[in-house]
């Protein structure tokens, strides 16, 4: 089960009923935290998720409604009597603007494991910190500074199934080994593998999340039949294009033909503008681009299985 939690929904600075765009995805019990906006361990505790469950940081870009809350949700960590090192992936540069954002911290109980992603090629990489199965792949976006969108491919281990395991005679201390994808010999010399005492593979789970950008086709591939694609929708109102297309931003209409084009299952906007007050209001016209559209709001949740 893979549980995602849209924390905030707001771009640019936060309002009284909008926190900022940031994410939450939890799976076996270890979540992922995608950017970091000022208040977001506030929007993590409305929404009660488990901030010390958090192993790993993904930041798309360094824009400050995206990584100003970094500090004091590391301080708010480090009060959770947490010990382990932190992980944080994030475009090239990352270890001298997260240097300076540590200034106001002092010292932290933890480490930063800081890995910085390039700006010039797509990168997949595995979160072994949440599961030894869990790809993620980088998609360098095209916005005013480096920025990145992110898809996760959560890879699920086949069904065990006991009597296959007890009709071999493997003792249940080898079970979770075989389970693992590791084989087992035993004491008679046979070698038992994974794919003899499970039944077959289960599909895995993909959630890509895509804000501050131009819209252009290798978003919809990175998305492809993702189970849920979060995509930033900064106005509704189709005056505003020529205007995004200088910032760098797109229109809900736009992440919904790309949420088309990539066959997703689901689409959550996200990122509004402080001045697009009630984003539902172009619901009827969005639906009629993508019919799976959710035109989502703070704490927006849903557990994908």
């Amino acid at each position: 089960m893979v549980d995602v939690c849209l924390l905030g929904t707001g771009g640019m600075m936060p309002l009284k009923n909008r926190w900022l765009t940031s994410c939450y995805i939890e799976y076996n019990g270890k979540a992922i935290l995608i950017d970091c906006g000022e208040g977001t361990q506030i929007a993590m505790a409305e929404a009660e998720c488990k901030m010390s469950r958090v192993e790993v940081l993904l930041i798309t870009h360094f824009h400050a409604d995206h990584v100003s809350g970094i500090p004091g949700f590391l301080l708010s960590l480090g009060n959770c009597s947490r010990v382990e090192p932190l992980t944080i992936y994030a475009p090239v540069g990352a270890k001298k603007i997260i240097d300076n954002l540590m200034c106001i911290c002092g010292a932290l109980p933890f480490k930063l494991d800081i890995h910085e992603l390039p700006m010039d090629k797509n990168t997949k990489f595995i979160a072994t910190s949440i599961d030894s199965m869990l790809e993620i792949e980088s998609l360098p976006v095209r916005h005013r500074v480096n920025c990145l969108g992110y898809s996760f491919n959560f890879r699920r281990k086949p069904v065990f199934n006991p009597d296959k395991a007890k009709s071999f005679n493997v003792p249940l201390r080898l079970w979770r080994v075989l389970h693992g994808g590791e084989s087992i010999t035993l004491d008679d010399g046979s070698v038992i593998t994974t794919d003899m005492v499970t039944d077959g593979s289960r599909k895995s789970i993909k959630v890509t999340y895509v804000t501050d950008t131009l819209p252009f086709d290798e978003i919809a591939e990175l998305a492809f039949r993702s189970d849920l694609f979060i995509c930033e929708g900064m106005y509704g109102d189709e005056l505003q294009k020529d205007s995004m297309n200088e910032k760098h931003h797109m229109l809900m209409q736009d992440a919904c033909y790309l949420a088309s084009l990539a066959s997703v299952d689901i689409l959550w906007l996200t990122h509004y503008s402080p001045a697009m007050i009630n984003p539902n209001e172009y619901a009827k016209e969005l639906l009629n681009i993508f019919e799976n559209t959710i035109i989502s709001k703070d704490g927006q949740k849903i557990s994908l299985s």
